[in-house]
């Protein structure tokens, strides 16, 4: 009897998607410390990294693309990047690296995962600056956007229907700048999109170790305000609100 389909919202940007038998992790930051940033909350489960079929990385930036993570995975793990980075991650011994351009798919397991737009700026990681972001679709039995990070672009509507939305809403610090959804943004794209079903992720989890006085906001209020924004924006769409390490079955 195969697992129910599920989804763990691992930390920031990082989601443990388990569909139709495949098991698919997003952008792994799964230390506690990158850089100045500091994890707040319980490490990842041990499990999290186990019988992974394919790592889908959006874009280079060191909270999305954490190469110190990345090296707790099984050698052989198989990872999905975008434009540009192919070379970056060969050069540092992974071996089963491929690009996937926005519109181009590939097959995981029982899946096909389809990499799609992103309006990020993906560069300024060293022997990388030409490097993309992207997002991904990644359907099966069901149908699940992966974001990444982004701002809003028109041509998230086209990307529906869908199951379920992993949407960003904030960044790692009291502000978030350009080329990011904040929470009423991400409940626009919500409503553009009309998933089912739609959980923020990029929020409550890393800080700046230097500013840990002001955490309490940014560390929860966003998650509140997307809530509060998608039931006024979007009264079709359900939010389900998870906490680092917290998993939700997607039914």
């Amino acid at each position: 009897m195969s697992s129910p389909d599920s989804v763990t919202y691992v930390g920031h940007a990082t989601v443990l998607l388990e569909l139709d038998g495949t098991r698919l992790l997003t952008d792994p930051v799964l230390r506690g410390r990158v850089g100045p940033l500091v994890r707040h909350g319980a490490p990842p489960a041990p499990a999290t990294t186990e019988r992974l079929d394919a790592v889908l990385v959006s874009h280079l930036h060191r909270d999305h693309a954490d190469l110190a993570s990345l090296g707790r995975l099984d050698p052989g793990t198989r990872l999905l990047v975008p434009p540009g980075s192919r070379d970056f991650f060969e050069r540092r011994g992974f071996g089963a690296v491929s690009e996937l351009a926005p519109g181009e798919s590939s097959p995981v397991g029982a899946l096909t995962v389809t990499a799609v737009e992103a309006h990020h700026d993906g560069g300024r990681r060293r022997f990388a600056p030409e490097s993309q972001a992207i997002g991904f679709l990644v359907a099966g039995s069901r149908k699940v956007y992966f974001a990444g990070d982004t701002d809003y672009f028109p041509a998230m509507e086209k990307l529906g229907p869908l199951d379920l939305a992993l949407l960003p809403i904030w960044g790692w610090g009291p502000s978030i700048g350009e080329g990011h959804l904040d929470p009423e943004g991400a409940a626009r794209a919500a409503a553009a999109l009309s998933p089912r079903l739609a959980v923020p992720i990029h929020w409550g989890t890393l800080y700046p170790f230097g500013l840990r006085r002001l955490r309490s906001a940014p560390l929860r209020k966003p998650a509140e305000e997307f809530a509060a924004s998608l039931r006024r924006l979007a009264p079709q769409v359900e939010a389900r609100v998870l906490s680092p390490g917290e998993s939700t079955p997607l039914a």
